[in-house]
């Protein structure tokens, strides 16, 4: 197996997968400015990554004969959110490892996608990294980020004047409040 350190952008993935090549790095999360805007605040962390390219699926990958190109990408990072509970930032831990098989045309790609677990895409010349990896740790986001268990700051409660039971002096009367009375008979 061929191994390949560094931050090539453009990857040609055919001959990457029939090498059973291995491609590695980490790049700054300050560098994806798309996944960057989702942030609570700015970071210096980056992301470590790596790339496995394969002429045929992995342990765990489905098998279709149309498929005999395959990437593996796991990667890991800690961003900065805004919890959804205190309002507070929280680092959230990011996790991607996705299979990704390649066939040539898009129809075949579209229909093989829909009916196997791991994405099939249609098989690119080149493939930018960078891209592919911004764009799967962007859907790694959760969609509700917050703190494990209780928060460290929960959001204060609102002082209230009123003791339990009593009801506001200040409250406006409810708009059929004066067509309950007519029906009952009542005049407010």
């Amino acid at each position: 197996m061929k191994t390949r350190i560094g931050d090539d952008r453009a990857l040609p993935v055919a001959s990457f997968c029939r090498d059973g090549a291995t491609l590695q790095g980490q790049w700054p999360l300050s560098g994806m400015t798309r996944l960057a805007a989702a942030f609570e605040a700015a970071t210096d962390a980056s992301v470590a990554w790596q790339l496995d390219g394969s002429p045929k699926p992995p342990a765990g990958g489905q098998a279709a004969p149309e498929v005999n190109l395959w990437l593996h990408l796991r990667a890991q990072a800690t961003v900065p959110l805004q919890c959804q509970r205190c309002l507070g930032p929280v680092a959230q831990v990011l996790q991607v490892d996705r299979l990704i098989g390649f066939v040539r045309g898009e129809e075949l790609a579209a229909r093989l996608d829909e009916e196997l677990d791991d994405d099939v895409l249609d098989l690119p010349a080149r493939l930018d990294v960078h891209e592919l990896l911004q764009d799967e740790l962007i859907l790694a986001l959760p969609l509700v980020p917050r703190h494990d268990g209780d928060c460290p700051q929960p959001l204060a409660v609102p002082a209230s004047d009123e003791s339990p039971g009593q009801e506001p002096a200040n409250e406006q009367p409810h708009p059929f409040a004066a067509l309950a009375a007519l029906k009952t008979g009542n005049k407010t």
